[in-house]
């Protein structure tokens, strides 16, 4: 079987589920979305596993949600899988002049720049922040930010200049706190200390893209690695007869360095 067909077989069959599934027939692209940002999601963690089969696998997954939604495109009459991907070859090549024209660009970093000089002359989108989707994850949506405003050299020169903010935005956050005092479980935080906790994860953002961090998976990954160091805790305290919930903290602890010790 060629690409031609392996990529044909799966619309007719993306049609013949919105024809004949009754489950597909009811949806929208709004009711579909959800799923593609989940299938992307999925294809990240994959990716980030270094899981070559469990990405192939995802990368079908979310394939199957741009057949989808562009039979739903199909049919309202505005646009088809095929208008999707000569857009999408066209939008390639007119961003890419260094490989397809005369243009030069000998670094990543150069070629992103070309990307947004071509977006802002020859696409019309006006304004430094155009076509931003505030439907992003808030990490993702503060870096596309960011790196808007530095297309215009609207940042910092340096690392050290995105840390020492940071610095300053921590020390603004104690000083907050000091003033507002803690809240009580499952209340409102005082607006100040509110405004202050956004500041922190803005500048966080911003020493984390000229790293090259993506914030939205490192702060994934390391969520994932504190739930698998805590449930290792767990597992060794109930091999010694303890519950680990019922635990003083400092004993929680103690248990807590062990998973690590473990798991490195």
């Amino acid at each position: 079987m060629t690409l031609a067909d392996a990529l044909l077989d799966l619309q007719e069959l993306t049609e013949r589920l919105r024809r004949d599934c009754p489950w597909d027939r009811e949806q929208t692209q709004r009711t579909i979305v959800p799923h593609t940002v989940e299938e992307a999601y999925e294809v990240a963690d994959a990716a980030f596993d270094d899981d070559d089969a469990k990405l192939a696998d995802e990368l079908g997954d979310l394939l199957f949600q741009v057949y989808f939604l562009s039979v739903l495109l199909q049919e309202k009459g505005s646009a088809d899988l095929e208008t999707v991907a000569r857009a999408a070859h066209e939008k390639l090549v007119r961003r890419h002049p260094h490989v397809f024209g005369d243009a030069e660009a000998q670094t990543a970093g150069r070629v992103r720049e070309r990307w947004d000089e071509i977006k802002r002359t020859q696409e019309d989108r006006e304004g430094i922040f155009h076509h931003v989707p505030e439907s992003l994850p808030a990490t993702l949506y503060a870096r596309k930010v960011q790196r808007r405003a530095a297309a215009i050299g609207f940042e910092y020169p340096d690392t050290a200049g995105a840390l020492a903010d940071l610095d300053d935005e921590i020390r603004e956050l104690k000083e907050a706190l000091a003033d507002a005092g803690e809240p009580a479980a499952e209340t409102e935080p005082h607006p100040h200390v509110f405004e202050e906790m956004g500041d922190v994860f803005f500048a966080a953002v911003n020493v984390a893209r000229p790293l090259n961090v993506d914030p939205e998976l490192a702060l994934r990954t390391m969520t994932r690695r504190f739930v698998d160091r805590v449930e290792r805790a767990e597992e060794r305290a109930a091999g010694e007869g303890k519950s680990f919930p019922e635990l003083a903290l400092e004993e929680q602890d103690r248990y807590f360095d062990l998973a690590k010790e473990d798991l490195r």
